[in-house]
């Protein structure tokens, strides 16, 4: 990647666990630094891979099975990194994504049983060789019970894996764990469990201590 790139910002985590709220909140706080940020998501991110979203997390959990999902899943990336992710670190501009790789190995790998090195053959396959990493990986941290509690409070349609099972979502959030446990140079473990201002906060601290920019951080770290 070149040196004239922006950040790469990932949010990470299970269901419930607030990186919608939060993305948007680092987003105005980093807007207000003079950054230009590019806010933007997955599945989705891009027309194409936003069709396919409606696929993955709509309908009956029955309607595909994990390799389905993943397969779905890196056409998607595919299409969101070449026409919306890429171009703006190219420009300069720093990224947020909600969700993005992590997501898929514990999801699909983990979760859903696929393994780890199934998914890295397919990202091999599906990506281009200079794909960005992400510079810093926040993984939101919740009990399984908690964030399907709060994943039930916002309602809408996008439920299909909420309806997985407990068991499922346990899974995942070890999964989240493990990651952030294993790469603790790209990961940040966030407590997702207070309100929303305090965990913006720990977020925007991550953010400037990791990435170097040493900005204060006062009240969410939007002042």
């Amino acid at each position: 990647m070149p040196a004239a790139s922006g950040k790469f910002i990932t949010l990470e985590g299970g269901e419930g666990t607030g990186k919608s709220t939060q993305s948007l909140l680092l987003r105005t706080a980093l807007q207000q630094r003079g950054l230009e940020v590019v806010l933007t998501r997955e599945p989705g991110g891009a027309p194409g891979a936003e069709l396919i979203r409606k696929l993955l997390v709509e309908g009956d959990q029955a309607r595909w099975d994990a390799m389905t999902e993943a397969l779905l899943l890196f056409a998607a990336r595919r299409t969101h990194l070449r026409e919306t992710i890429m171009p703006a670190l190219k420009r300069g501009d720093w990224v947020i994504c909600d969700r993005f790789s992590d997501s898929t190995f514990a999801y699909q790998g983990d979760a859903g049983g696929l393994g780890r090195a199934v998914l890295e053959r397919l990202a091999a396959l599906a990506l281009d060789a200079d794909s960005p990493v992400p510079h810093l990986t926040l993984v939101l941290d919740i009990p399984a019970e908690a964030g399907l509690a709060r994943a039930k409070l916002r309602g809408g349609t996008e439920n299909r894996f909420e309806s997985l099972g407990l068991a499922f979502h346990q899974r995942l959030r070890e999964s989240f764990l493990r990651i952030a446990k294993q790469e603790p140079d790209r990961c940040a473990l966030i407590d997702a469990a207070p309100d929303p201002e305090t965990v913006a906060k720990a977020i925007f601290a991550a953010v400037s201590s990791r990435l170097g920019q040493g900005w204060a951080v006062t009240g969410s770290g939007n002042g």
